[in-house]
């Protein structure tokens, strides 16, 4: 009997499984070497590398691992528990300084990754009686951030800033609520309304809570992230980003008002819970953040190639979803046209990655390019040639 109800669960979940592959949503691990690099190797194959989040190119930068081998000479290579019972090395406390600085903000708080400081970040700060208004392209730690709080989950249109603002005429003044976007959307490459989110924000007496994980490092004067560049920081009351893209290393920050992160340190349970990051990890953060502030041609130079790239997709009658960053998709719409598309890109010696629902809305899925400093234009100029090769072969465009 025993026997049978395991295999009872078993045959559901296999079942699952092959339903996946029969709508090309299955996914697998594939390896890669050089994946730091503009040019990469998958399976023994050499492919220019649109895959990336090193947007700027320091994940292989000598300076940042010299920094990770001095640390791990200097304090060891693991952590030795969470940050509340021994794990606060010497190292936090620098990272933590150079971030405060970097951003110019009252305190700062390193966590373990973005998907672990949104989930944390939010299911501290609002919880079943509160409201969390939310853009429904955000990250998905965003909406599993949410569903942990148990707060009402009220998702607004793609910016569409009447739908916010009807929504929040809504709830009471006295209601705590909380507005989370991402600054730039990981899938669509585009924007937040920051300047209405702000207002909306002060209108209703809600919090705002922005994601600048695809904008740090690459907007504002210093890298600070799209909402400095936007002169908002000090409006923004939640300035939460990554050190794992533009910044080439790994781990996630929040900043804002001392008591905030007062706040976090106290209940954010993924803080209170997770083990300390290793002191390496820490030394590539600190070494990221004062090199990002040096080095503004890095920045100049992702811009420079991420528009050469949006303009010829355009020109060759791609969708690219209204792309305004380094984030470059071209819609394809059914999930295995688009499975046939990444792998035609691969035989020709393109990396990049087909993304499909739940990622993507049903019959949106897309090739997600990425572009970087690292680029060479005429690379780009040889990948856009193939793309829109295979783009007229299959049907994506005339």
């Amino acid at each position: 009997m025993h026997s049978e109800k395991q295999l009872s669960w078993e045959v559901k979940i296999k079942k699952e499984l092959a339903y996946l592959e029969e709508i090309s949503q299955k996914r697998e691990l594939v390896t890669t070497e050089f994946a730091e690099q503009p040019w990469l190797m998958i399976d023994g194959c050499r492919m220019l590398n649109l895959a990336s989040n090193n947007y700027l190119g320091y994940a292989g930068d000598e300076r940042l691992k010299k920094a990770m081998v001095d640390a791990v000479h200097t304090y060891g290579a693991g952590a030795t528990a969470s940050r509340l019972i021994i794990g606060n090395h010497p190292l936090y406390e620098q990272a933590e300084q150079a971030l405060v600085n970097w951003k110019k903000a009252e305190a700062g708080l390193i966590i373990n990754s973005g998907y672990n400081a949104n989930l944390g970040i939010i299911s501290a700060l609002v919880s079943r009686n509160d409201l969390i208004y939310s853009d429904k392209l955000n990250h998905a730690s965003i909406v599993d951030g949410t569903l942990l709080s148990r707060a009402k989950h009220l998702r607004y249109q793609h910016n569409d800033l009447d739908h916010l603002e009807a929504l929040l005429k809504k709830s009471s003044i006295e209601a705590r609520k909380l507005i989370v976007t991402d600054t730039i959307f990981s899938m669509d490459g585009d924007f937040a309304y920051l300047e209405d989110l702000v207002r909306l924000k002060e209108r209703y007496n809600a919090m705002l809570m922005t994601d600048e994980a695809h904008g740090s490092g690459i907007y504002g004067k210093n890298g600070e992230g799209y909402a400095c560049h936007l002169h908002l920081q000090k409006k923004i009351d939640i300035q939460m980003g990554t050190f794992s893209k533009a910044l080439g290393s790994f781990g996630a920050y929040v900043v804002g008002k001392k008591w905030l992160i007062d706040y976090l340190k106290n209940r954010m349970r993924g803080f209170i819970y997770s083990t300390a990051l290793p002191p390496a990890i820490l030394g590539a953060i600190k070494t990221a953040i004062e090199l990002v502030q040096e080095e503004p041609e890095r920045r100049t130079l992702l811009q420079m190639n991420s528009e050469y790239f949006r303009e010829k997709l355009t020109y060759y009658g791609f969708n690219i979803c209204g792309s305004q960053s380094q984030i470059v998709p071209i819609v394809i719409g059914e999930n295995e046209k688009t499975m046939k598309f990444a792998k035609r890109l691969r035989k020709e010696g393109i990396a990049a990655i087909a993304v499909r629902p739940p990622t993507v809305p049903e019959n949106e899925a897309r090739i997600r390019f990425t572009v970087t400093a690292l680029h060479d234009k005429k690379d780009l100029e040889w990948a856009v040639e193939k793309i829109s090769i295979i783009g007229k072969e299959m049907g994506v465009v005339e």
